[in-house]
């Protein structure tokens, strides 16, 4: 009888103990995304075993804008994002800190239209959708601009990324504002590629961002993902044919689509990083406010933000050889 009794009592009195100590488990980081080859090694890090389920929660959405909500609702502490986006966050007065650069578009996003549609001027008049609360707004602004067009001159439509497919295949729309596996999928079916982000070298970069205060309390936490991150990006390079198998399943793509998928992207190192977001001024603090000042002139942005302190070196700092 009174073993059974201790028993029952053991851990409600390592509870307490505990407690006494003052010893809490940290918070588990919860970090949104949607559907993007350059997210993709968070997950191939999940399933490798390199990140811990227990502490680490991958939350997957169907959109950017999706992703944005939940981090201003304070759903998630973490988020995977373009820096664009990251920039309206910070006019509302949230505070995102960038801790990785994780991949730099270079063809991924593009503006895809009906097969009569050869180029950008083409779309005068015509119908295009475009979340317009997340990178597409920013996207379709540029290729307007570097083609002598206006806003005013082309009708936007907001619909959500997940919904672009059907919206096009449907004719309700004449083009649309997305990237991979979008892309692949509608040129596949015939649809023109209009303007992709080849176009705009360097200005569309996805980062992971941590909200600031939960930053400064776990960082140690933080540095276990940039980890498992790094360790996912090494097993690509050693076992591609494998790594993009695994990766493909949550794209809805075969291996070999996936691997060509990636080339519409660039992949920074941890040297990459540390030179990125390291520095009295670091370099991507220099493209995001030349980003920023492109956003504000299309009013894209209401006010502008402190760019550098945006960027949080310490975590990949910590990782350094």
């Amino acid at each position: 009888m009174r073993k059974g009794l201790a028993t029952i009592l053991m851990p409600a009195v390592l509870a307490l103990s505990l407690a006494g100590c003052g010893v809490e488990p940290a918070p588990p980081l919860r970090i949104g995304t949607n559907v993007w080859p350059g997210y993709e090694p968070l997950y191939l890090a999940r399933e490798l075993g390199y990140l811990d389920p227990r502490s680490v929660h991958l939350v997957e959405y169907p959109s950017a804008s999706e992703v944005i909500r939940a981090f201003r609702n304070h759903a998630i502490e973490a988020a995977a994002l373009t820096f664009d986006e990251v920039l309206l966050l910070t006019q509302d007065g949230f505070k995102p800190r960038v801790v990785l650069v994780m991949d730099i578009s270079h063809g991924g996003d593009a503006i895809l239209g009906r097969p009569e549609l050869r180029t950008v001027k083409d779309l005068t008049g015509r119908s295009v959708a475009v979340d317009t609360g997340a990178v597409g707004a920013y996207v379709l602004t540029r290729a307007l601009m570097l083609n002598g067009l206006k806003p005013s001159d082309v009708t936007v439509v907001h619909l959500e990324q997940h919904e672009h497919v059907a919206a096009f295949k449907e004719g309700r729309v004449d083009a649309v504002v997305n990237f991979e596996p979008v892309r692949s999928q509608l040129l596949a079916g015939g649809a023109s590629l209009l303007f992709d982000s080849t176009q705009i070298p360097g200005e569309i970069v996805d980062v992971l961002v941590v909200e600031g205060a939960y930053l400064e309390k776990n960082p140690t936490l933080v540095q276990e993902v940039l980890r498992g991150w790094f360790r996912a990006i090494d097993y690509m390079k050693k076992d591609p044919q494998d790594a993009s198998a695994r990766m493909a399943q949550r794209e809805q793509v075969t291996g070999a689509q996936f691997l060509e998928s990636l080339k519409g992207l660039q992949i920074p190192s941890r040297a990459d990083n540390l030179r990125l977001l390291s520095g009295q001024h670091p370099p991507l603090a220099g493209s995001g406010q030349r980003l920023m000042q492109v956003m504000l002139d299309q009013r894209l942005l209401k006010t502008a933000s402190d760019v550098e302190a945006i960027i949080a070196p310490g975590p990949i700092e910590e990782l350094a050889p």
